[in-house]
């Protein structure tokens, strides 16, 4: 059989979770519209409340989209102009954006080449005087060493933003990811482990004043959540809507059950790939990973991507330039070389397809599609 011969294998298919739960969801979009509470309504505060108690952290303010929750996070924690704030080079750009939009300086650290996270030895060679504080990104949905970013971070009174916009319910060390920083920060991106219909956002926080500062900002410059038109504050307009709360409340129940489905994709990848020259996903000791992508590395990764897609294994590459290397960085003096662990990762790495309801099949056929790759370029 030829790696063509089968049906085109999606990276992502949204469609048939949303056939699985259709009745469930529309009855909650229906009651929505009946109650006509689309800005702060009922299911806004119920998904609030039980996102936070699954993480066992105190507070839970949904904001418009992941992007918008760190960059809220990063004002809450009142960093500013002649400020850094750490950060990876490998990870999605919004978490560099949201340092600059409130007019500090990205640092950036480089990775383990094992698992694609912040490398903890980097990251104490990167403080100086001006660090405020420190987003380790639990990229892939592998969780970042945090028990050593804390030990790090802590004495130094530097502050931890967690982005798990790639990672709900990852562990490190028992330790649910997203209940460890000061601040952590969720994406509901449709494509997400918990994907709403649109753009959506959460902070998570233990920090009494964080939430009274993050609810300030995200809302007008007004106390609290209520309407009051006094503005003690400049602040935006980033609220996560009642109707993409609603889906989300529906399908948090499911979450822990697509977890464990992505684990099983992710062993079984492991399984059939283990006779190939390609490397896995490295796993940490004591590290659950949670699979919002499948990443493996190897050689000739622009022409195996486009094999693999040719022949209709729609494969992706997360992501194809680093930030330091992009050209609204250039002013932060980085230049090719300054982080080889990233730079050597992005130019091997594609990203194979991987969600809840992926087939052993869909999967064989994948792995079949990449072994004549790599058998062709062998010869």
């Amino acid at each position: 059989m030829s790696p063509s011969d089968h049906d085109q294998i999606p990276f992502v298919d949204l469609a048939l979770q949303f056939a699985e739960h259709d009745a469930e969801i529309m009855a909650a979009i229906r009651k929505v519209a009946e109650d006509a509470a689309f800005i702060r309504g009922l299911a806004l505060s119920e998904f609030e409340e039980k996102f936070a108690a699954l993480h066992d952290v105190r507070h839970a303010i949904g904001v418009a989209s992941g992007t918008d929750a760190l960059s809220l996070a990063v004002r809450a924690l009142g960093v500013g102009p002649g400020d850094e704030v750490i950060t990876v080079p490998n990870t999605w750009i919004s978490t560099a954006f949201a340092i600059s939009h409130a007019g500090a300086k990205p640092v950036l650290v480089d990775v383990d080449s094992d698992t694609y996270q912040m490398d903890p030895s980097a990251l104490e060679e990167a403080i100086t005087s001006r660090t405020k504080a420190v987003i380790p990104v639990h990229m892939f949905g592998h969780p970042a060493p945090m028990a050593e970013i804390e030990a790090i971070c802590r004495p130094r009174n530097i502050k931890i933003i967690e982005d798990v916009a790639q990672a709900p319910l990852a562990k490190t060390g028992q330790r649910l990811v997203g209940s460890i920083g000061d601040m952590s920060c969720f994406s509901f991106y449709p494509s997400k482990n918990l994907g709403a219909f649109g753009d959506g956002g959460m902070i998570l926080t233990d920090d009494d004043e964080l939430v009274e500062a993050v609810l300030c900002l995200s809302n007008y410059g007004q106390k609290g959540r209520a309407a009051t038109a006094i503005h003690d504050g400049i602040g935006y307009n980033s609220r996560l809507d009642t109707l993409q709360a609603a889906i989300l409340l529906c399908k948090l129940p499911y979450l822990e059950k697509w977890t464990l489905a992505r684990r099983r994709a992710a062993a079984k990848y492991d399984e059939l790939l283990a006779p190939l020259s390609v490397k896995c996903p490295g796993t940490a000791p004591g590290a659950e990973p949670v699979y919002h992508l499948y990443v493996v590395q190897l050689d000739n990764r622009d022409a195996c991507h486009a094999y693999l897609r040719d022949n209709g294994v729609m494969a992706q590459i997360h992501y194809p330039s680093l930030i330091h290397l992009q050209a609204c960085y250039r002013d932060l003096g980085y230049k090719k070389g300054d982080f080889p662990v990233s730079e050597k990762v992005c130019e091997r790495i594609v990203s194979m397809p991987i969600y809840p309801e992926i087939t052993d099949q869909q999967i064989h056929c994948v792995v079949e599609t990449l072994a004549h790759f790599v058998d062709k370029v062998s010869q």
